[in-house]
């Protein structure tokens, strides 16, 4: 176990460092979304994996070789999560901290951590939770606002551990609508600050027999099954209708334009953005238009059509309830339908 440092040497070795300080950071995650947290040998107090960025080296070649060295942990850096950027303290120097997402690791990889450089003497995984509330106060901030950043998708940006008004991520929905009120927000931080939501289209194509056409991906969860369709491209000025004709072109080969819209659906989970899913009817496929599709082996592995009793068995629920209530709006000519998590409104 290494000599702890006394805070004069401490001082003097951080003091001959460049300014600011950079340090990265990993929040570590284990399938279950656990958060991987570290008790060093040569200090007290819990940490989060990471450390000071040395050399010439960029934050995340920092945060790999730390991760090697503490863990014996190989493993890819992902995104950037925060930055927290902290006035000078005990250590006299400013620092700017970069937070970046690690894993999740797999469960084999999560249970054979090691500590080559005896810098770390127990690693613990604790739920999101509990990891804040026993991290110290200038670490738990800084993970609450990162994993409100990988949840939704965007970038937190702190001051000394404060989410900053304008930042993507981390900034109290309450706070933001006070300050939205009161006109605290230019144009560009109030863009920033708002949520976001994600856009999808898909087509509800039927055979002769009234049978349901679905696709199963080839990521994802094993044997889910999906009616083709994705994302819309609106950074591109894409519109739902034309992003539901362009996935059906490259999913299934089939150059058809969408009919009208049977349904739109809303669905939400706290702390991630809203998902908005547009669904248009695709007509009656006749034999001839089921020979002639294809399917784009890098995203599709099979189709299948299916009677609406088989749904159970293939689909979400969630999608399973939008594809019923579409196929009564077909049924009897309604819509179209305002749907929450597939159920009308």
């Amino acid at each position: 176990m290494p000599d702890r440092p006394t805070p004069e040497a401490l001082r003097a070795y951080y003091a001959a460092q460049p300014s600011p300080l950079v340090a990265a950071t990993g929040i570590v995650l284990d399938p279950g979304g656990r958060v991987l947290v570290l008790t060093p040998s040569y200090k007290d107090g819990l940490e989060l994996p990471g450390g000071t960025v040395e050399d010439t080296e960029a934050p995340e070649e920092g945060l790999a070789r730390e991760l090697k060295e503490e863990l014996d942990l190989g493993v890819p850096v992902g995104r950037l999560l925060a930055v927290d950027s902290c006035a000078p303290g005990a250590l006299g120097r400013s620092l700017v901290a970069l937070v970046y997402l690690v894993g999740p690791l797999s469960a084999e990889r999560a249970g054979a951590l090691t500590f080559p450089d005896g810098e770390v003497s127990e690693a613990r995984w604790l739920s999101p939770e509990e990891a804040v509330r026993q991290l110290p106060a200038r670490l738990a901030p800084r993970l609450r606002a990162a994993l409100a950043a990988l949840y939704s998708g965007s970038l937190a940006h702190l001051v000394d551990g404060v989410p900053q008004p304008g930042s993507p991520a981390g900034f109290a929905p309450a706070d933001r609508a006070a300050r939205e009120h009161a006109g605290g927000y230019d144009a560009a931080a109030h863009r920033a600050a708002r949520p976001k939501a994600l856009t999808a289209a898909n087509v509800l194509f039927t055979d002769a027999a009234g049978g349901v056409l679905l696709v199963r991906p080839g990521y994802g969860e094993p044997d889910r099954w999906l009616l083709p369709g994705g994302g819309v491209d609106s950074d591109l000025g894409e519109t739902p209708r034309a992003a539901a004709a362009r996935e059906v072109r490259e999913e299934i080969g089939l150059d058809r334009d969408p009919g009208r819209l049977l349904a739109v659906n809303w669905s939400h989970r706290p702390g991630y953005p809203a998902r908005v899913r547009f669904l248009y009817d695709g007509g009656v496929l006749d034999a001839a238009a089921l020979a002639r599709i294809r399917l784009d082996p890098a995203e599709l592995l099979e189709w299948r059509t299916v009677r609406r009793r088989e749904l159970r068995g293939l689909v979400k629920p969630h999608l399973r309830r939008q594809i019923r209530a579409c196929l009564t709006a077909l049924d009897e000519g309604t819509g179209p339908l305002e749907l929450h998590r597939g159920r009308p409104v």
